[in-house]
Order: structure tokens, then C-alpha cells, then sequence
């Protein structure tokens, strides 16, 4: 029985290389990437040189690139949606309060949904909405314009569906107060 063999190579030996000292099959080995890292290259660095960016949906300058999020909980299945930015500060926030009174609206309905998953989502949207807020106000590309933002999300009927789960969490609460006294 063989046992394996060492091979070397320009960096030195190779344990279990079964291809020989060059790259592989008779090559010669890769060349080593040691460069210096280019000007503007990945990272931080990287997004302050570049150019602001333009909304997604309006074209407008000035823009966040921020996730936006909804819920919806269903008894034991769920269903998690996001919607990536770039948005300007008009359709980051449209975007904003319509996925958050979809998800106050359809998130509850499920154990976790109303334990961990709605309240998070919750959380998250109104980070998000601080962060478009707090952008200057854009003028759309020519032949585009902003989402319509509608009403805020406490003044559309759908938001207070969310009522009903949290008065049936308060009356759970209750009475396991009640029968425990």
C-alpha cells in the first residue's frame, strides 16, 4: 500500500498533493495576489467616495439604503417580506407606513408571530422611519414621482386591527392573575 506523498511547490511542501509541485495536471501554480489594496476599493472607504445615491422608486437624490419590513403571521406559518432600499426621505417613509400597518394589521396571529417576529418587525420599521425622517426632502427624476405616503400609520383603519390580539393577550393575562390568586 503507497502512502502519500509530499510534494513542494513554490511556497513550500504540499501535504497530499496529488497534481505535483506546479498548479496542478503540469501547471505552473497560481500567481500570489499581493498587491496593495486599490484606492476606493471595498468598505467604508468605498461608500464615501462614492456618488449620493438615487431612490429606488423616485429617482430622487439623497437617499438611505435601509430594509424595510413585514410580518404576517398565520396560526403555525409565516411569512417574512422586505423591500431594500435606496429610498429618498418621501418613499422611505410611503414604504414604511405601508408595510408597518401590514404587519400590524396581519402579524399577530400566530404564538411566535406575537411573541418575537411582529414585535421585532415593529422595531426594525420604526428604525427605518427615523432613518428616512431624518433625510433632506428630494425632487423626483423628471417623469417620476414619489410613493404616495397616505396617512400616518395610526390614522388608517387597518392599524387597529391590532387591538384585537392585544386584548385577548390582556383578558390571557387576566385571568391567569385571577385563577391564580
Amino acid at each position: 500500500m503507497a502512502t502519500p506523498q509530499h510534494h513542494t511547490s513554490a511556497q513550500g511542501p504540499v501535504p497530499g498533493n496529488p497534481y505535483g509541485a506546479a498548479g496542478g495536471y503540469g501547471q505552473a501554480p497560481a500567481p500570489a495576489w499581493n498587491h496593495a489594496p486599490v484606492p476606493g476599493g471595498y468598505g467604508a472607504a468605498a461608500a464615501a467616495n462614492q456618488a449620493p445615491r438615487s431612490c429606488r422608486a423616485c429617482g430622487g437624490q439623497s437617499a438611505e439604503d435601509f430594509k424595510v419590513r413585514s410580518h404576517v403571521g398565520v396560526l403555525i406559518m409565516m411569512k417574512f417580506e422586505h423591500l431594500n432600499g435606496p429610498f429618498c426621505r418621501a418613499c422611505g417613509i410611503a414604504v414604511v407606513r405601508q408595510m408597518t400597518t401590514r404587519t400590524l394589521c396581519l402579524g399577530w396571529w400566530g404564538p411566535l408571530s406575537l411573541v418575537i417576529f411582529n414585535p421585532f418587525t415593529l422595531v426594525w420599521n420604526l428604525l427605518a422611519y427615523r432613518k428616512f425622517s431624518k433625510l433632506p426632502p428630494t425632487t423626483p427624476a423628471p417623469g417620476r414621482t414619489h410613493l404616495d405616503t397616505g396617512p400616518a400609520v395610526l390614522r388608517r383603519p387597518q392599524a387597529y386591527v391590532t387591538l384585537i390580539p392585544i386584548a385577548w393577550a390582556v383578558w390571557i393575562i387576566s385571568q391567569a392573575l385571577t385563577h391564580s390568586s
